[in-house]
């Protein structure tokens, strides 16, 4: 599958860390298995937690360029 637009979770905070994203992707994984990519838009969510994150598990990133959704054409068109 290229992307879905399912909620896989849904955390509401004030402010979420790098090390709370990655927490929170390794419950999604544990439940429907790891992705080969993932792929987010904006800058947000470059940290050294993700990076690493990153790296342990195997899964790529993929930022998308702010202002630029023609780089994840298949969920814009969605």
């Amino acid at each position: 599958m290229d992307y879905t637009s399912e909620c896989l979770t849904l955390v509401a905070d004030t402010s979420l860390s790098g090390l709370r994203v990655a927490r929170e992707l390794d419950g999604v994984i544990l439940l429907l298995g790891r992705p080969d990519t993932v792929v987010s838009d904006g800058t947000e969510f470059t940290s050294m937690a993700i990076l690493r994150w990153c790296q342990e598990t195997g899964v790529a990133w993929h930022y998308i360029a702010p202002g630029k959704p023609m780089q994840n054409a298949l969920v814009e068109a969605a």
